[in-house]
């Protein structure tokens, strides 16, 4: 999949996907060193979306 150019914070980002998606909480996006994939995949069951989709979902961010 093509890299998405980031313009906005993770910060941003994560604020962005709890007013979308009501039930995601802090801890829905906390991960230690090198386990960002870990936390990625857990969102991803979570929202209910492939791997795929929640990337598609973040490159959406970018546009708004």
């Amino acid at each position: 999949m093509a890299k998405t150019n980031i313009t906005r914070s993770w910060r941003e980002q994560k604020v962005m996907l709890k007013r979308r998606f009501k039930f995601l909480s802090d801890k829905d996006f906390d991960f230690a060193d090198e386990q960002k994939e870990i936390m990625l995949n857990g969102l991803a069951i979570k929202l209910k979306k492939s791997r795929a989709e929640l990337d598609l979902l973040f490159a959406e961010l970018q546009t708004y």
